[in-house]
């Protein structure tokens, strides 16, 4: 079955692709005030933040660097940061 017109990837199929190379920012994991909600997990419109036990980190091969998980951390335990490459 052919792609939509206008469409990198078929939906659901971002793990298939490496797009971490289209970010400019980076998040962060401070790891001192993480309560453990996991509202960054929840929150990655990609599905690309693991852990547990108040340590959680960003594949960052996957990651677009939208800012999301730093926006919505209710604790301010995200920063996000240029990338530097």
């Amino acid at each position: 079955m052919p792609k939509p017109e206008g469409i990198i990837a078929k939906p659901a199929s971002s793990k298939e692709y490496k797009t971490g190379s289209w970010r400019v920012k980076k998040p962060v994991f401070k790891h001192d005030k993480c309560n453990d909600c996991r509202i960054c997990v929840m929150v990655c419109p990609d599905g690309v933040i693991f852990g547990e036990d108040k340590k959680y980190w960003a594949d960052m091969d996957f990651c677009k660097g939208c800012g999301i998980c730093a926006e919505e951390c209710p604790v301010k335990d995200i920063e996000m940061i240029l990338e530097v490459r």
